[in-house]
């Protein structure tokens, strides 16, 4: 049975995802990202719980449980001016960091120094970490893609997949590769991607049908009208099925000027699908927002968890 048709939606219906990441980056951040989530222009964020500002982000989606908020798993540390590193405080963390105790910057140099032990022992603190919070996770994620092993092929799956059991959480892996001109993937990816779903399926944890976005860095010449028109071309280019769709909306702030090196790309992500037309061609192509708790409730339901 196809994820639509479990989620109680007809075969051939495009379902969409909207996914807010890195929540809890900074204060900047949690407020754009809030707003949209109030405005339901999103249809969930996921936090970086070892960032500075995870706490508010935390908190706040305690007290706004009609929201969907879930862990943005964090290996890796990017900006020069700010720094993270893990959360665990119960066990070593060695293989994890830096000399400076940081996360590294890139995924390539995570993947070839963690330890599985150890990322799987940080998984489980991220995840506490919100619970101890009041946090209700529906959903986890990664970020800059560090444990799927895209740098080296070296990957964390099947601790990640393991720790979304335990607590009941579906993940960000996709069950079908695209390319970028968003047709399927050639046969050795497509079956890497089969093997990986496979994995998942045995785990009881739900995964995606299909994951899209945009670059991230702002590029040449790119204004917000040049976005618009390439998210209106991937909307257009949408399969049937469940598909996420990732951004990193932000306020454009003193505060995120200082330390992120895409700032107006942020700002741009934020105004994005709050924009008129943008929501007109999600209404045209007959595309269905949905939530991840949907996800989380079928893989409850599928599993007998007990919260």
């Amino acid at each position: 049975m196809s994820l639509a048709k479990a989620l109680g939606y007809n075969e051939g219906e495009k379902l969409l995802l909207i996914n807010a990441d890195d929540y809890g980056l900074c204060h900047s951040v949690n407020g754009g990202i809030q707003q949209l989530l109030l405005e339901e222009t999103v249809s969930s964020a996921t936090i970086m719980m070892p960032c500075g500002w995870a706490r508010e982000a935390a908190l706040w989606s305690a007290r706004h449980t009609q929201v969907d908020v879930g862990i943005h798993f964090t290996f890796t540390s990017e900006w020069d001016p700010y720094r993270w590193g893990p959360v665990n405080r119960k066990s070593s963390t060695a293989s994890l960091v830096t000399n400076e105790n940081h996360f590294p910057k890139d995924s390539k140099t995570f993947e070839l120094q963690a330890d599985p032990e150890e990322v799987k022992a940080e998984l489980i603190a991220q995840v506490e970490m919100a619970l101890a919070m009041g946090m209700k996770p529906s959903h986890a994620d990664n970020h800059m893609g560090s444990l799927y092993g895209l740098a080296t092929g070296r990957h964390f799956l099947p601790a990640v997949l393991d720790v979304c059991a335990s607590y009941g959480l579906p993940f960000r892996l996709p069950r079908y590769l695209l390319q970028e001109n968003g047709q399927v993937a050639p046969p050795e990816l497509a079956e890497q991607a089969r093997q990986l779903a496979q994995l998942a399926d045995s785990k009881g944890v739900v995964i995606l049908d299909y994951l899209v976005g945009l670059p991230f860095h702002l590029q040449e010449g790119e204004s917000f009208e040049t976005l618009k028109t390439d998210m209106q071309q991937l909307l257009k280019s949408l399969h049937p099925g469940v598909t996420e769709l990732i951004i990193h909306p932000s306020f454009v702030t003193e505060e995120l000027n200082a330390f992120h090196a895409q700032p107006l790309k942020r700002g741009m992500e934020l105004e994005l699908f709050r924009d008129t037309e943008m929501k007109q061609t999600l209404k045209d192509e007959g595309i269905r927002m949905i939530r991840w708790r949907e996800l989380q409730k079928l893989q409850r339901e599928r599993t007998g968890f007990i919260t």
